[in-house]
């Protein structure tokens, strides 16, 4: 039995998928602190200062009464909130890493384009008049 799993843990497609998974965490930490920390305060900017981080909507409020500075506060108080900002931030985040993807996939499939067989070679001389003399000698 553990001879099998180091046959299964040794293929090449299961080290090559780990290795994937890693360089994917990798590459989505680096995306999320992309947004979080470079496109979301330009969207706020261009949409007139607005943190999306702290946008939610009050469905009850806490113990401590409302209105809540930032949605950590409201969280905190134990208020109930849809915190639709920060859905904002993940779905900015999923539309990067799903751009990315789309153009290393596109990128990969130029390059198994550009690798394609070339067409098998016609018949040499040889060939071709070793076909001739057949193709005579069936006619007589």
């Amino acid at each position: 039995m553990l001879n099998e799993f180091k046959t299964f843990a040794m293929r090449g497609n299961v080290v090559d998928m780990a290795v994937g998974i890693i360089i994917g965490a990798a590459f989505g930490a680096i995306v999320s602190g992309f947004v979080d920390q470079i496109m979301m305060p330009l969207l706020g900017l261009i949409t007139g200062g607005t943190d999306f981080s702290n946008m939610f909507v009050l469905l009850r409020e806490g113990t401590t009464p409302g209105p809540y500075a930032s949605l950590e506060a409201a969280k905190n108080a134990g208020a109930v909130v849809v915190g639709y900002g920060a859905f904002v931030n993940t779905v900015v985040n999923f539309l990067i890493v799903a751009f990315a993807l789309f153009l290393l996939v596109k990128g990969m499939n130029s390059l198994k384009a550009a690798e394609a067989p070339a067409p098998p070679p016609g018949p040499t001389t040889e060939e071709s008049l070793l076909t001739e003399i057949r193709d005579l000698l069936a006619r007589r």
